[in-house]
This record gives structure tokens, C-alpha cells and sequence, in this order.
């Protein structure tokens, strides 16, 4: 069993920042809304900037909450 994720501020990680442009990015969001916004919105994922620890946190993510799995396309 996976352990729970703690939410998330969106500030702290470059890209899921800008797919939250239309919110408070300094105020957390729940882990699982984070991994919908990046599924989501995965065309928008600027992937060749992605930290390290953003990689980190979108493997955890899908490791969590979507078997593993990141749905990228349409």
C-alpha cells in the first residue's frame, strides 16, 4: 500500500506552476488534483525543463494515482 501524499504547492515545481496559471500557486493542492492537472494538461508540459524533483513527483503521482501510468495523449 502506498503511503498518502501530502499536498502540493505548485510554486515549488516550474511546470506544474504554469498549468495552474489561474490560481494561487503558493497555496497546496490536494496530490490527486496535482496529477489530474498534469494529465490533463500534459501538451502544456514544457518536458525538457523538468527538474529532477518535478520528474520525481510526477512518477510518484502515477504511481499513486494512476497505476503507474500518466496518460499523455488525447
Amino acid at each position: 500500500m502506498t503511503a498518502n501524499i501530502a499536498p502540493i504547492v505548485p510554486a515549488r515545481f516550474p511546470q506544474l506552476q504554469a498549468l495552474a496559471w489561474n490560481r494561487d500557486t503558493a497555496r497546496p493542492i490536494p496530490a490527486e488534483e496535482a496529477f489530474a492537472l498534469y494529465e490533463r494538461n500534459w501538451r502544456f508540459v514544457d518536458q525538457e525543463r523538468l527538474t529532477v524533483r518535478e520528474k520525481l513527483l510526477i512518477r510518484k503521482l502515477a504511481d499513486k494515482f494512476g497505476h503507474g501510468i500518466l496518460l499523455t495523449t488525447s
